[in-house]
């Protein structure tokens, strides 16, 4: 701005002004007690707003939903994504599938990772669809593509897939070749495909059920017009982990636990990265801060505790609270006990613990260790882990 306007004094007295307001609002800890008023539930549609900005999709006309196209799927004109299906490591439920095999079918790819809740929460509606639809054309496909080491041992997968009643065939994608073929950046990420094997509508995340069991419809009725598909929405009324959240409660977001995408840890001295440190828990927490007593051994993915009687605490604030958890390396179990505020849970624990807060780390999986009965507020979680050995990921929220 010109010098000869007269407005370049006022406009550094207006910044200085604001840079003061702003320097007090944060020293005084404003700034958290406004962030900590927003739930992670009500920013879903600012986030939304954002892809849509500057990954912009059309929207198709014909229904109420918001899903993107084929033509806009990065990398879709290099070929059918089906093709992808050939880079699976494994397959589960079924021989393996490929595009040719699947010509003339509708089919829904629901790529999915077995210790990601967000993914768990999901599970009920594609197996209902899978059940409800599969007399009329519709093939499900669950592309488990992981995200730790652990969720790549075929074993540990077939017994989840066992343990969570899923019928419908798994690929599983070790390398990530489905993952790229398809560019997805996303768990849970649903593409519906129709017969013609083009990618019409996508979904990610969870929510929005009704809207995509209604483009299944859609696509089949465009499959075979004269066939009568069964009548209404599905009515899931899922349990344990696997329950919908309390979006309008999650005020804490996903946190790991290993130092390459670990933040908020509060206990004194930082993270000391894959050498043992002996760690201890400050006083006070913040909201979202947390910290480790014991001995533990932080790596990139992953903290190891080296001896018994370690801890985590975590001040939280949501209904749920989960905790992706192994055994010690040689498959040993491992003891803990939770409380919350330093009291026992009650009727406030999750599938995964008692009324005293006991519970068993058995295998490589996402642990759900608190469901709150009552009003939501901040709370202190703290876990001890009675024998050494336990392997931590990382929290999640709902």
């Amino acid at each position: 701005m010109k010098r000869s306007l007269g407005a370049e004094e006022w406009i550094r007295r207006i910044l200085g002004v604001a840079v003061l307001a702003g320097v007090a609002i944060v020293a005084l800890g404003l700034d958290r007690g406004i962030l900590t008023k927003l739930s992670l539930g009500s920013t879903s549609s600012i986030e939304q707003g954002l892809l849509d900005r500057f990954h912009p999709r059309p929207i198709d006309k014909s229904s109420d939903q918001m899903m993107m196209t084929k033509s806009t799927v990065a990398g879709a004109a290099q070929g059918p994504v089906l093709a992808g299906l050939s880079g699976a490591t494994d397959w589960i439920n079924s021989p393996p599938l490929n595009a040719d095999q699947l010509k003339g079918k509708v089919v829904l790819v629901d790529f999915w990772t077995y210790s990601c809740i967000n993914c768990l929460r999901t599970l009920p509606y594609i197996e209902a669809w899978a059940q409800k639809y599969k007399d009329n054309g519709l093939i499900v496909i669950g592309v488990h593509t992981p995200e730790f080491p652990f969720e790549k041992d075929l074993s540990n997968v077939k017994k989840a897939v066992n343990d969570l009643g899923i019928t419908y065939p798994v690929a599983m994608d070790n390398n990530n070749k489905i993952w790229n073929a398809f560019s997805n950046e996303y768990w849970p990420a649903h593409y519906f495909i129709d017969a013609t094997g083009k990618v019409r509508y996508h979904h990610f995340g969870e929510g929005n059920y009704d809207e995509s069991e209604r483009c299944i419809q859609d696509l089949l009725k465009e499959r075979d017009t004269q066939q009568t598909l069964p009548g209404g929405i599905v009515n899931v009324q899922a349990q344990g982990a696997e329950a919908a959240p309390d979006m309008d409660e999650v005020r804490s977001p996903e946190t790991y636990v290993g130092y390459e995408r670990a933040q908020h840890f509060a206990s004194p001295g930082g993270l000391n990265q894959d050498d043992a440190q002996l760690y201890s828990i400050p006083q006070h927490l913040e909201l979202n801060q947390w910290a480790l007593a014991g001995r533990w051994t932080d790596q990139g993915q992953i903290a190891v505790l080296g001896s018994a009687k370690g801890r985590i605490a975590y001040r939280f604030h949501a209904r749920d609270l989960h905790l992706v958890l192994g055994p010690s390396a040689d498959g040993k179990p491992v003891r803990f006990r939770v409380t919350i505020d330093g009291k026992a849970l009650g009727v406030n624990h999750g599938v995964d613990a008692n009324d005293e807060g006991d519970g068993v780390v058995t295998e490589n999986r996402l642990y759900q260790l608190v469901r709150q009965k009552g009003a939501i507020s901040d709370h202190t979680f703290t876990i001890e882990f009675l024998d050494p050995g336990v392997q931590t990921f990382a929290f999640t929220f709902g």
